[in-house]
């Protein structure tokens, strides 16, 4: 049994090395005559956007029955973002793929709770953000994709998970190992972007993998850490964004992780819905330091101040 794992393993890193290649040529073709609009960004000259589709192939095809249908889902509805992007409905004045992604995100926790995962199902709708937010710099998604593969067989060690489906439990966090190690080459050097397809698609697998561990409480340990490194591995990157696009000029780590947890385009949806047009100021050092001040960050808001130290203590507000 182990050495066919081996061998499917083999397979599946050179199918998706290839096929990850063979997207990037023809997307490359395409992009430069004008064909793929959203999917070939004008970044550096022009990126192949939504490589990640061949990860997420090869994932609904070799994970575990009856969990592979969260990630195919997710897939679908990631691809359609990508596809659309800032794109609006003409009937209402919100983006076409925050809407695809949202109705993606609920679609996976209700195909959870139908194969059992409970209250979990949520959780692992949930780590899309993260890995979304993850996914704002070459390779960094990658990277934290197979880290956390690698500390998900550790945990299933420390725990003894069993056998699941007659396959190793290791199986899982595996396959998402070896497939993002077949992506990743040309993404690490930025030639192409996983996409929302990409990163949605390694989200929810790592979710499995996590709740594979022992259940709920591994999921929610697991994901904690998740964010925690995806904060440590964007920090200076979100220091500089922190900076020259929100004000705030001193950024803790407690504002990373909560740009993690709440960033992008469908955080600051639901900041617009509900601060409407307000700033609030945070004071509160505790507060400063668990990152409120980015949570309450509203960039819809009709005047923000930057937020900058005062001379008498290490935190606060400048005007």
């Amino acid at each position: 049994m182990y050495m066919s794992m081996v061998y499917a393993f083999m397979f599946v890193f050179i199918v998706c090395a290839v096929g990850t290649a063979f997207v990037n040529a023809l997307f490359r073709f395409l992009g430069k005559r004008g064909y793929l609009g959203n999917l070939y960004p004008n970044v550096r000259g022009g990126i192949p956007r939504g490589v990640g589709i061949i990860p997420c192939i090869i994932l609904s095809f070799y994970f575990l029955p009856g969990y592979n249908d969260l990630v195919l889902i997710i897939g679908i509805f990631a691809f359609i973002d990508d596809i659309f992007g800032r794109r609006k409905f003409s009937f209402m004045n919100i983006e076409i793929g925050q809407f695809s992604r949202g109705v993606g995100m609920i679609l996976v926790m209700v195909a959870g709770f139908i194969h059992g995962f409970g209250i979990s199902s949520i959780l692992i709708a949930f780590l899309i953000q993260p890995l979304n937010i993850s996914d704002m710099q070459p390779g960094s998604c990658a990277m934290v994709t197979m880290v956390m593969s690698i500390i998900a067989i550790i945990c299933m060690y420390i725990a003894g998970t069993t056998p699941i489906s007659e396959l190793p439990p290791t199986y899982t966090p595996l396959l998402i190992f070896v497939v993002c190690l077949a992506y990743c080459p040309l993404d690490f050097a930025g030639k192409i972007m996983l996409g929302e397809v990409g990163n949605h698609s390694f989200a929810v697998a790592l979710g499995i993998a996590f709740y594979m561990v022992g259940g709920f409480w591994w999921l929610l340990l697991l994901t904690i850490v998740t964010v925690c490194f995806i904060a440590f591995v964007r920090r200076n990157t979100l220091k500089v964004f922190f900076r020259q696009h929100l004000n705030i000029l001193n950024p803790t780590f407690g504002d990373y992780i909560m740009d993690v947890l709440t960033g992008g385009g469908l955080g600051d949806l639901l900041r617009k819905w509900i601060l409407k047009d307000k700033q609030y100021e945070v004071t509160n050092e505790i507060l400063i330091s668990l990152g409120f001040r980015r949570l309450l960050f509203n960039p819809h808001a009709i005047h923000t101040n930057a937020f900058i130290p005062k001379p008498h203590q290490s935190f606060g507000r400048n005007y």
